[in-house]
């Protein structure tokens, strides 16, 4: 599985992936992260919060970026350097999230991609933020 090379790469190129959060996602992201803040597994407790019900891990709709990252665009064979993240709005269970990363800017002597990242759920930003990777180059 190959992804795109950085000399592959243009400023304004973008990749997307939408995921329907599920209880199964809660359940699983919390046991692998050990977040397990009520907010996320007490429908009781969630309910006496801001948000009246239950919400993902924020987290979890940064995974989605990171998916697409390593998937898609640059796709396998990139490293992750760092991520900004905005938490807009919360996500709730059954929710379509839309992760999108778009190429903002690209450093030719280090190899280096800056993207912007948002996650949208109904055309609404959830999170935005922006990300830089290392893009693996062609060989020589």
């Amino acid at each position: 599985m190959q992804g795109l090379f950085f000399e592959e790469l243009t400023i304004g190129r973008s990749a997307e992936m939408t995921r329907v959060v599920g209880e199964a996602d809660i359940q699983a992201f919390a046991q692998v992260s050990g977040d397990e803040n009520p907010v996320h597994l007490d429908a009781e407790y969630a309910k006496g919060t801001s948000f009246g019900e239950r919400i993902a891990h924020g987290m979890l709709s940064g995974a989605y970026i990171s998916a697409v990252l390593g998937t898609r665009l640059p796709g396998p064979g990139a490293i992750y350097l760092s991520q900004a993240l905005t938490f807009r709005r919360p996500v709730r269970i059954g929710d379509a999230v839309t992760a999108r990363v778009t190429v903002k800017a690209l450093d030719e002597r280090r190899g280096r991609v800056t993207l912007e990242t948002v996650c949208e759920v109904d055309g609404r930003s959830v999170v935005d933020g922006e990300a830089v990777v290392i893009a693996p180059r062609k060989p020589a």
